[in-house]
């Protein structure tokens, strides 16, 4: 038992060594590799070990913080030599002390065979290669400073710092665009799918200043074949793909995040949406812009489970939807509209207030070319507001509110600026929105609260200034009166400001300028003097008064007391027709009063075969049905007048009316030959490599035949990973039920 210790304790020496050797100081490497040198040289005896083990021991107890003294103390000392035939004479020596062992005290042998068998199997030569290489790399990984530093410092400094350094980024190819679409379409795992995430973040990244929140791209896109096929692969095929691997069904009324397997993409996915929406930040191509608002549209289920990021988005597609082309506008509402209904309870208050704002900004100007845009802004911002009447009702409330306060400041304080708040287009916008919301919510009991103010805001805003040169703003306000009544079938007494027109300018007048054009009341407010000047002016205002006058009595038309409201009308028109001299205008009314008079007529004889009580508002209000449905006569004419006059709007509306009422011939163009695609490859941006702009340099261009116009051929994307055959879009049309 003490030749095992003895043995055992052997081998502390060559330990301590390797202590010495990892606490040396960078500036000392070169003396203890030559004093290491001279350790190997010296013989060692094996009944020394005993004496370096205890100088050994005692000098470190000593010298810890002193290394000259160290390295003194070690060259007086012997060490080890490795020498191998050393080593086989120690390993021999372990074997007979092994063997006498077993001899004397079997049952210890026996316990150090169950419990210790690496002192048994005691190997010394592959002990001492085991340290001399593990001596050999702690040697290696010493940091060597630089040789300016000359004061000392601690261990720590000179430890392994371990930075990395990045690793090199892969090029994204073409080759590997086309292995990932053949992936996606059957890995069943995210592994494809986080893959297009990050190549998706690679190509945006190209585009986009470098940010420090941004995530490293582990790829790299180079050139615009690649960047538009990343893309294109991206928008074709990673929507199906996710769903797909959550196990998405047609009809899956649950969030996305209640799936199992959404976890492991939902990092992914997170960093794809900001993405796309730092896309949408940057196109400002229409093409585009609905390219990727329709993989908006595949993808915005998705996003109830990022809240966060569903705001920036609904307030870019917000931006698109006020101020975008005609197609990007209806793509982004249709965007607005899904996610809305995904996240009612959470995002409409805030999409609501936001769109109403947009509204009323970018319909402060109306022109002939903007008020297509405008109408369809209305008609959207309605059917958003129709979503939910409970939440909807605290917004218009508020709304007609502050109308109501600025109609009342303008009629008290009567200023410039408090006028002029009331009349512009903006205000008026604003009434017409609300006009058509009532209309569509009237049904419920708390909207229909609202339109005994509503409507008399609109007769405030038509007396505030009732003169000749706001003709046209009184016109757009009853107009909206009209509509209103006669789809709710709320009675509003709008004769009176028809009326008035005609008793209160004088349409004998002279005019003092001749214009050839006629003059339209559709995008004016205000007529300057001049305009009220022409003779145009009196041409418009009777052919408006005609118009209205038809579309109001018609709504009334089956009124049980139609004869009765039309009295006073069918009086003050027969005074006019005395009092002006303008055959055209006479001949306008007379046809007015003469189907007035002849719907009188019908209706007194159907009221004459009633025999209900007149308090009996059922009876009739089902009598008043029934004459509605089988017609009546001013219905009749009104509804083949009125064919007529929509035709001649729209003429007037699309710049054709020249064309439409005198007939000219037209010029028929060239019409250029269409290239014709080979595979029906889409390019989504267009290609600004070197080396397509330095061949088009050194093309000569072509010349047609006729009038020596060049003929550009469209480039098309060749390179590209995706092929739709030439007969579809790159994306499918929109459907509202793509679940």
């Amino acid at each position: 038992m003490a030749k095992i210790k003895k043995n055992q304790t052997s081998h502390k020496p060559k330990k301590v060594v390797k202590k010495y050797k990892q606490k040396t100081k960078p500036g000392n490497i070169k003396k203890t590799k030559k004093i290491t040198q001279e350790f190997e040289s010296v013989p060692i005896n094996d009944t020394d070990l005993n004496n370096v083990e205890e100088s050994s021991n005692s000098e470190l107890l000593n010298s810890d913080n002193d290394e000259n003294n160290i390295l003194s103390d070690l060259e007086d000392e012997p060490v080890e030599n490795d020498s191998d035939n050393e080593s086989e004479d120690e390993a021999k020596k372990h074997k007979r002390d092994l063997e006498k062992l077993k001899e004397s005290d079997p049952e210890f042998y026996k316990f150090l065979q169950e419990n210790d068998k690496k002192l048994l199997d005691f190997n010394l030569s592959d002990e001492g290669s085991d340290d001399d290489e593990q001596e050999d790399k702690d040697v290696k990984s010493v940091h060597k400073p630089s040789d300016t530093l000359d004061v000392a410092s601690d261990e720590s400094d000179f430890e392994d710092e371990g930075d990395e350094k990045p690793k090199d980024e892969s090029v994204i190819t073409l080759k590997m665009l086309k292995k990932w679409q053949s992936e996606i379409q059957t890995d069943k795992s995210n592994k494809t799918i986080t893959t297009l995430t990050q190549a998706f973040h690679a190509a945006l990244f190209t585009i986009s200043s470098r940010e420090e929140d941004d995530e490293p791209s582990h790829y790299k896109v180079e050139g615009s074949a690649v960047f538009n096929g990343v893309i294109q692969l991206c928008v074709l095929e990673l929507g199906p793909a996710i769903r797909k691997f959550l196990g998405l069904q047609h009809g899956w009324k649950q969030p996305p995040h209640k799936c199992k397997k959404f976890i492991k993409i939902k990092r992914s996915l997170k960093f794809y949406f900001t993405d796309l929406l730092k896309l949408l930040l940057c196109v400002t191509s229409s093409n585009i812009q609905t390219v990727l608002l329709k993989h908006l549209h595949y993808m915005s289920t998705l996003l109830v489970s990022y809240p966060n990021i569903t705001k920036s988005l609904i307030k870019r597609l917000i931006t698109l939807w006020a101020t975008a082309d005609d197609a990007v506008r209806v793509i982004a509402f249709f965007c607005i509209l899904r996610i809305t209904n995904n996240q009612q309870g959470s995002i409409l208050d805030t999409v609501l207030k936001s769109m109403y704002l947009a509204y009323v900004k970018n319909s402060k100007f109306v022109s002939l070319n903007g008020l297509a845009a405008i109408n369809f802004m209305r008609r959207s911002l309605v059917e958003m507001f129709a979503l939910d009447t409970n939440v909807s009702y605290q917004h218009v409330f508020l709304y007609i509110r502050q109308l109501a306060i600025h109609l009342r400041n303008a009629i008290t304080v009567n200023k410039k600026e408090n006028i002029q708040s009331v009349y512009n287009w903006q205000f008026i916008n604003s009434l017409r929105l609300w006009g058509n919301l009532l209309t569509v919510a009237y049904n419920k009991t708390h909207m229909q609260q609202l339109v005994y103010p509503f409507v008399q805001i609109c007769l405030g805003t038509v007396k505030l200034i009732p003169t000749a040169q706001y003709y046209p703003l009184r016109f757009h306000v009853v107009q909206i009166l009209i509509d209103l009544g006669r789809d709710t079938g709320v009675f509003i007494p709008v004769l009176p400001f028809l009326l008035e027109v005609l008793t209160s300018y004088d349409f004998n007048k002279k005019h003092q300028k001749v214009s050839m054009k006629p003059l339209h009341f559709t995008c004016l407010l205000r007529l300057s003097k001049s305009q009220l000047q022409e003779n145009g002016f009196k041409d418009t205002v009777i052919e408006t008064i005609y118009g209205q006058l038809l579309e109001y009595l018609t709504a009334q038309s089956h009124s049980i007391a139609f004869p009765d409201l039309t009295l006073l009308c069918v009086i003050q028109i027969k005074q006019f027709l005395k009092k002006c001299k303008n055959s055209n205008y006479n001949r306008k009314l007379k046809q007015v009063l003469e189907k007035i008079e002849q719907n009188c007529q019908f209706i007194e004889s159907q009221r004459a075969k009633t025999t209900f009580n007149i308090t009996d508002f059922k009876q009739i209000e089902g009598w008043e049905t029934q004459l509605k449905n089988k017609g009546t006569p001013l219905a009749a004419y009104f509804e083949s007048w009125n064919k007529l006059r929509t035709v001649k709007k729209n003429k007037q509306l699309t710049n054709n009316d020249q064309l439409g009422d005198y007939k000219l011939p037209t010029i028929n163009k060239f019409k250029r030959r269409e290239s014709k695609k080979s595979d029906g490859k889409v390019e989504l941006f267009p290609s600004d490599s070197e080396d397509e702009s330095e061949e088009n340099k050194n093309k000569k261009p072509r010349r047609g035949k006729r009038g020596g116009k060049k003929i550009n051929k469209r480039i098309v994307d060749e390179s590209g990973p995706v092929d739709d055959g030439g007969q579809r879009d790159i994306v499918e049309d929109i459907k509202m039920d793509d679940w």
